[in-house]
């Protein structure tokens, strides 16, 4: 039997979230409308209806609820929020990485990144942000 994990991007219920990175033009509409003047998007991901996206200034998470799909709470966290992070390349047999975050007022958040995608320059560009 054929067993799909499904995980909803949810900082108050989890602490995994298995991540496949997407196009940024496939980001949900919505968010472009909570980024303000000189933020961009550097990276988007998404679960099966989730997505998470990396900006010039936070993370944003959207989590999808509800069978129809129009109700979603978004979650914005500030870099500035964040105490410490690490990464973990992918490996031979396990081909996904992991992006660790601290943050005191939720506790540590982990990132599965599905497939071949380069961890090393995403941490140089979230270092520019975070540090």
């Amino acid at each position: 039997m054929y067993y799909q994990e499904v995980v909803m991007i949810d900082f108050q219920e989890s602490l995994l979230f298995k991540l496949e990175p997407i196009p940024s033009d496939r980001m949900l509409e919505t968010i472009n409308k909570f980024l303000i003047e000189g933020e961009t998007v550097f990276s988007v991901f998404k679960t099966v209806r989730d997505q998470l996206v990396f900006t010039s200034k936070r993370i944003i998470a959207a989590n999808v609820q509800g069978l129809t799909g129009k109700k979603v709470d978004y979650t914005s966290i500030p870099y500035s929020k964040i105490q410490t992070f690490s990464i973990e390349t992918s490996g031979t047999l396990d081909r996904d990485c992991e992006l660790e975050i601290y943050i005191s007022s939720i506790g540590k958040i982990r990132f599965e990144i599905r497939g071949n995608f380069d961890i090393i320059a995403f941490n140089k560009v979230i270092s520019e942000y975070i540090l």
